[in-house]
């Protein structure tokens, strides 16, 4: 059996608080924002003008739409040109999202509205206990509008199966129909009839668009959580995730039963990393790049918005910091990604889906990612930089590459290496990825700490032994 190590599992455990506290990527983000306060980090702002201002040894972070974020230090003696030594990664995870209008009735049955998001396993959805979370616009007491995060703590939907008694094929061929066969039930008509009066008096306080697409009682709820009143919501990003808690699991809890690993268990680890890394004592004394970390949006439906990596967070970055075009060559060149993201472990009852050579297990150590057709950036250099990285905490490297009668996946690494950037595409294994209730190993979270600081640490010294052009 594995025996898990104390920094191993209070790794896990530290991410499984930060992953029950964060059913949506605005939640992800400002529960990063958090943690990297209580470190040290300042918050800036894109309309400011802060390059001015960055201080030796400084630690920054700024937000873009509340759902993506960047934060980086200042070596002690930095200059403009100095590279970037960026781990990047995406909070966001494939899941169900209230439709502008949701308002929805049948046969007695008040429902929500849906649209699916990115490339979720669906029916994992069924019979599960589901609630809301993510972001409400609201009205001040001064007249302004603030965006609040909500998460209601609650079961409050169910996509209900179909009996196996009106389905017999069911368990031979699971079939249903996205949009008329997978819409939440919300509760029932009659129920809501009987408060009527007091719906009534909700309802025509409400902003008409408000409540003419979606149901008063559905206003009520967001209103409660939020302490205002219906007539103070004007708009809502609303997502559905599944109340039961992430938990450890297995005989020596090396597993980690949880939503949305893919990929918040890498978004976790380089905020735990970065923040971490500034109050060692090695912050002060290490010179050479500014080290980074992005937590970018949208990675599951193509990272094309303001918040996604194809949008201008890291290029404005690279701008601001080098702001000609000589010293902005010479950072790029400087620079090195790591674009992490969860890979796919080798499954005991499918071991024919991975190629015989490349069977990432959990807890093995970092999965590198290749391959050729470059869906993932990874090469020669960065996994050569990837395994010394790894070799300085005495941890172990895995390769993971795609058979060729199969199609390979993506993620972030290969858009942002377009900028010139070297990147390298890593991750942790795990098994279920984009069910509603993913396996990942719990080891494998200290693992991925480990290389980011040890990237933080040692990457500028590692550059300097390596020549390629």
């Amino acid at each position: 059996m594995l025996q898990v190590s104390q920094s191993s599992s209070e790794a896990a455990r530290r991410f499984i608080a930060f992953v029950n506290a964060s059913p949506t990527p605005f939640h992800a983000v400002h529960n990063a924002s958090v943690r990297l306060e209580a470190s040290g980090f300042k918050k800036i702002r894109e309309a400011d003008d802060w390059e001015k201002t960055l201080q030796p040894r400084g630690k920054y972070y700024f937000t873009r739409n509340q759902s993506s974020l960047v934060a980086f230090t200042i070596p002690p003696n930095w200059k403009q040109g100095a590279g970037l030594s960026i781990v990047a990664t995406h909070v966001d995870s494939p899941n169900l999202r209230v439709r502008p209008i949701s308002k929805r009735e049948r046969i007695g049955y008040l429902q929500v509205g849906v649209e699916t998001y990115g490339g979720g396993i669906w029916h994992s959805w069924f019979d599960r206990d589901l609630s809301l979370a993510g972001r409400v616009v609201v009205t001040q007491q001064d007249g302004t509008f603030q965006s609040k995060l909500i998460k209601v703590d609650r079961p409050l939907l169910r996509i209900p199966s179909l009996a196996i008694h009106l389905d017999r094929n069911v368990n031979d061929n699971l079939k249903f129909n996205q949009e008329t066969e997978f819409v939440p039930i919300l509760g029932l008509v009659a129920e809501t009839l009987n408060k009527k009066s007091k719906d009534d008096k909700v309802s025509n306080a409400t902003a008409a668009s408000i409540q003419g697409n979606h149901h008063p009682a559905l206003l009520s709820v967001i209103a409660n959580e939020l302490s205002v009143s219906p007539e103070e919501i004007h708009d809502f990003e609303l997502h559905l995730y599944d109340t039961q808690p992430s938990v450890l699991g297995g005989i020596d809890n090396e597993f980690m039963f949880s939503p949305r690993m893919d990929n918040q268990v890498c978004s976790f680890c380089a905020v735990d990393a970065i923040s971490t890394y500034v109050s060692s004592s090695n912050f002060n004394l290490l010179e050479g790049n500014v080290n980074c970390i992005a937590l970018f949006n949208h990675e599951e439906i193509g990272s094309v918005s303001t918040s996604g990596a194809e949008s201008s967070l890291i290029p404005s970055l690279l701008q601001r910091l080098s702001p000609t075009p000589a010293l902005h060559s010479q950072s790029v060149a400087r620079s090195f990604l790591i674009s992490a993201d969860m890979g796919h472990a080798i499954h005991p009852n499918f071991t024919s889906k991975h190629e015989d050579n490349h069977q990432p297990t959990m807890n093995g150590g970092i999965v590198i990612k290749t391959n050729a057709k470059q869906k993932y950036a990874s090469d020669a250099i960065g996994s050569f930089v990837v395994k010394k990285l790894v070799e300085r905490k005495g941890g172990k490297v895995q390769e993971y590459e795609v058979r060729n009668d199969m199609a390979c996946g993506s993620t972030v690494g290969p858009m942002l290496s377009k900028l010139g950037l070297r990147t390298v595409d890593v991750g942790n294994a795990m098994l279920s990825m984009h069910s509603i209730r993913e396996t990942a190993g719990s080891h494998d979270v200290q693992n991925a700490i480990d290389l980011f600081t040890s990237f933080f640490e040692g990457f500028t010294e590692l550059d300097k032994t390596l020549t390629v052009d």
